[in-house]
C-alpha cells in the first residue's frame, strides 16, 4: 500500500501543485521519466544543482567512491563525527529496505514528508531537464542536507566516479576503496581504467585518501595530473593487527588498541583505516578524540554486511555480489565454525560476473538454492541455473519462486548445525531481511 503523508510543509496551501501525495507514487514516476535507468553524465545534474544554488554548499563534503567498502567507510565515518558531536548528513545507495535508508540526518532517516516536498522543489527546478531515478536522489540529498544545515555530508558515489551524479559537488576530502571489476560495461574491464574512472572525485589541492592496499597505477598517475595530494595505505599511513585490537599510524600520529569493527571481518581494517585517515585530513576543521574514535569503531555495524541472525538454523546475511566481496565473504565464513552443510539463497542481477561469483562461492556451497529477480535490471533463476551448469555445478541445485519461500523451506529441511547464507544483491538480502522481520515480527 502507498504510504500516505500526514502534512506536507506548503501542501494546505497550495495542494493542487503537487505532483504527486505519497512517496511510492514519487517514486515510481521518477523510474520512468528518463529513458534509460542508468545515463553517467553529470550535465543534467549540474544545471538543475546549479537552479537550486547547491553547486557550492556551506557544509564540508566528504566523496567515497570504490567498488567494494564504500558503504562501511561511510558508515564509521559518520558515527565517529556524530560522536564527536557534529552534525553529519549521511547519502549512500542502493536501500535495502526503506528509500528513506539512503538520505540520513545525524543517523536518523529523513521523513515521507521531507522526501516528498524536496522532490517537489527539484521537479520545479528541473524544467524541461530530464533526471534519472539516481540523480533525482542525489539531488534531494544535497537539498535536504542544506535544509537540515548540516556540519559535514559524507556521500557515496554511485556506479563509477568521474561521471557519477554525486560529482557535481567538490570534494573537501575524496575516499577511495578497493578497487575491483564490476560494472564492467559502463567502467571498463580492468582495474587500471576502473581506477581512472574512481579518480574522477579527485579535485586539484584538495586532500585524497586510497584504502585499497594494492591500488592500480592509474590511480596514482589521476592524483599527480591532478595536483591531488594522496594518501596510501601502506605509505602514507599503516596499520598493524593485533589479536583482538589493531593500530593506526602515520609520521607523526599513532593510535593503538583499537577496537576491531567487526570481529571476523579483517577487511573491515582497511577500511577502518582509511576513515581514520579522513579524519586526519579534516582535523584542524573538525577535531575528534581517540575515544569517539574507539565508540565509533566498537559500535560499528552494518544492515546486510556480514548480519549475523541467530536462531536453530543461523542465517548470515551480506550484499555481495562481485568476485571481491564474494571472496571476503567466503574468507570470513571460514572463519566461523559450522558443523554442519551451508545452504546458499542466491539471486542476483543481469550485468554481474555470474561465473566469477560462482566460482568462488563454490568453495563453501553444500547446496544452491536460486531465485529469480524480477526488477529490471534482475536476473532469472533459470538463467543462474544455466550458468552453474556451464561450470559442471548441477547437483544440489534447487530452484525458488521468491526469497520468502527458500528461507521458509530450508527453515524446515535443514539440520541442526547447518546455516543459511543469503547474497548475491541488495534486493535479494533486502527481501530476506522483510521477510525475517515479518517472522519474527
Amino acid at each position: 500500500m502507498p504510504r500516505k503523508i500526514k502534512s506536507i510543509s506548503g501542501a494546505d496551501k497550495h495542494p493542487e501543485k503537487l505532483r504527486f501525495n505519497c512517496l511510492d507514487k514519487w517514486l515510481a514516476w521518477q523510474e520512468s521519466l528518463h529513458f534509460t535507468a542508468i545515463e553517467l553524465g553529470l550535465e543534467r545534474c549540474r544545471r538543475v544543482a546549479n537552479n537550486m544554488g547547491l553547486l557550492k554548499p556551506a557544509y564540508n563534503v566528504i566523496s567515497i567512491a570504490g567498488t567494494n567498502g564504500k558503504g562501511s567507510s561511510i558508515t564509521m565515518l559518520d558515527q565517529i563525527l556524530r560522536n564527536a558531536g557534529y552534525k553529519i548528513g549521511r547519502y549512500t545507495s542502493p536501500h535495502l529496505l526503506r528509500y528513506n535508508e539512503r538520505i540520513c540526518i545525524n543517523g536518523e532517516e529523513v521523513s515521507d514528508s521531507e522526501l516528498c516536498e524536496s522532490f517537489d522543489r527539484i521537479d520545479r527546478a528541473r524544467g524541461e531537464i530530464s533526471l534519472t531515478y539516481f540523480e533525482f536522489g542525489t539531488l534531494t540529498a544535497l537539498d535536504l542536507f542544506r535544509q537540515h544545515n548540516v556540519d559535514i555530508a559524507v556521500l557515496e558515489v554511485g556506479l563509477g566516479g568521474r561521471l557519477d551524479a554525486v560529482n557535481v559537488l567538490d570534494a573537501d576530502v575524496a575516499l577511495v576503496t578497493s578497487i575491483d571489476i564490476d560494472h564492467q560495461q559502463w567502467l571498463g574491464d580492468n582495474r587500471e581504467s576502473i581506477a581512472r574512472e574512481k579518480a574522477g572525485i579527485f579535485r586539484n589541492k584538495a586532500p585524497a585518501i586510497c584504502s585499497d592496499p594494492e591500488p592500480p597505477q592509474s590511480l596514482l598517475d589521476c592524483a599527480d595530473a591532478l595536483g591531488t595530494p594522496l594518501s596510501m595505505l601502506g605509505r602514507d599511513y599503516h596499520l598493524t593487527k593485533g589479536h583482538g585490537y589493531w593500530s593506526w599510524k602515520t609520521d607523526t600520529v599513532s593510535l593503538e588498541k583499537l577496537p576491531r569493527p567487526m570481529q571476523f571481518c579483517d577487511f573491515q581494517l582497511e577500511n577502518a583505516a582509511g576513515v581514520l585517515m579522513v579524519l586526519e585530513k579534516i582535523k584542524h576543521d573538525y577535531p575528534v578524540n581517540p575515544e569517539h574514535i574507539k565508540q565509533g569503531l566498537n559500535s560499528f555495524r552494518l544492515t546486510g554486511r556480514m548480519q549475523f541472525i541467530p536462531g536453530r538454523i543461523p542465517k548470515i546475511l551480506d550484499v555481495a555480489h562481485n568476485s571481491e566481496s564474494v571472496r571476503v565473504l567466503v574468507e570470513n565464513l571460514s572463519k566461523i565454525p559450522c558443523l554442519g552443510q551451508t545452504h546458499l539463497i542466491v539471486g542476483m542481477l543481469k550485468d554481474k560476473d555470474h561465473p566469477e561469483v560462482f566460482k568462488v562461492l563454490n568453495n563453501i556451497a553444500d547446496s544452491w538454492n536460486i531465485i529469480t529477480l524480477t526488477q529490471d535490471r534482475g536476473s532469472d533463476a533459470k538463467t543462474l541455473i544455466s550458468g552453474l551448469a556451464e561450470l559442471g555445478i548441477k547437483d544440489n541445485v534447487v530452484e525458488y519462486i521468491s526469497v520468502d519461500h527458500a528461507l521458509e523451506t530450508l527453515e524446515q529441511s535443514s539440520m541442526t548445525g547447518d546455516r543459511i547464507v543469503v547474497t548475491g544483491s541488495f534486493l535479494t538480502v533486502g527481501a530476506a531481511l522483510r521477510y525475517l522481520d515479518q517472522e519474527t515480527g
